[in-house]
């Protein structure tokens, strides 16, 4: 079930400029998803999909535009604040992963939450985090891999860590962004499958920018991007029917029509 607006963005503008040469990415972007939703963003190579995630997550900052987040101004905020708001409220998913390789699976997951603590509250808060790194792993499918290093991994288990490090820190929103687009066809479907049951059956809303049209098809709504504009966007839904989750994953997810 969709509940009220989690984040706007209003006529969003981002150049990017090396030298004298002016790259223009962004060109007026609007866009809204609610609490609940599950939201793909489409479009060519090229059109600023990448760069709408990193502002809406404050990554980065649109040079015109304003980005919003349960009704307070987020990309003006200083640059501790905007570090906290990402910390505790926003979790990320790269197509690269970006795990850490000298940690182990359980240290990668556990580093948000580290990163959080003071290392005096560190030692008050370790055990508990290590309990729900664990069963976080567990529910991704890598209890069994716990103590292994990122190289030991194939591409779906990095991703999976990957997964599990962005809830961590309970978000409110997570952003995927190509979170299958390095992996094959069979594994790539595992991680959205993985995706789609956290958006159901916890609540989390996601919003993922994929080139695959087959899976952006099956989420709640998408939006299309074209040389830095909204193409064309569905309107946020008052309501959304909820998936099926399978939770073996054996063939597709669906969404029931009551």
């Amino acid at each position: 079930m969709v509940g009220q607006e989690l984040m706007r963005a209003g006529n969003l503008h981002k150049t990017y400029r090396k030298n004298a040469v002016c790259t223009p990415v962004l060109l007026g972007v609007d866009f809204e998803v609610n609490q609940g939703e599950f939201l793909s963003i489409v479009g060519p190579s090229g059109c600023g999909k990448s760069t709408l995630i990193h502002l809406l997550g404050t990554l980065d900052k649109p040079d015109q535009g304003e980005v919003y987040f349960r009704n307070q101004r987020i990309d003006n905020l200083p640059s501790s604040q905007r570090d906290h708001l990402r910390n505790r409220e926003f979790g990320f998913i790269f197509q690269f992963y970006h795990l850490l390789p000298e940690l182990t699976t359980l240290e990668n997951v556990l580093m948000p939450l580290m990163i959080r603590h003071s290392t005096l509250g560190w030692l008050t808060a370790r055990w508990r985090a290590i309990k729900k790194a664990k069963d976080l792993l567990g529910k991704v499918g890598l209890g069994h891999r716990m103590n292994h290093l990122p190289k030991e991994l194939s591409g779906g288990e990095l991703q999976r860590t990957a997964i599990a490090r962005a809830l961590i820190g309970d978000p409110a929103l997570l952003f995927a962004d190509e979170p299958t687009g390095n992996l094959d066809e069979s594994t790539g479907n595992g991680i959205f499958d993985t995706l789609r049951g956290l958006n159901q059956i916890d609540g989390v809303t996601i919003i993922m920018v994929t080139h695959n049209l087959d899976i952006a098809s099956t989420t709640h709504r998408t939006i299309r991007l074209a040389a830095g504009q909204v193409e064309s966007a569905e309107p946020a839904p008052a309501r959304v029917h909820p998936w099926v989750f399978d939770p073996r994953n054996e063939g597709p997810l669906r969404q029931t029509g009551g």
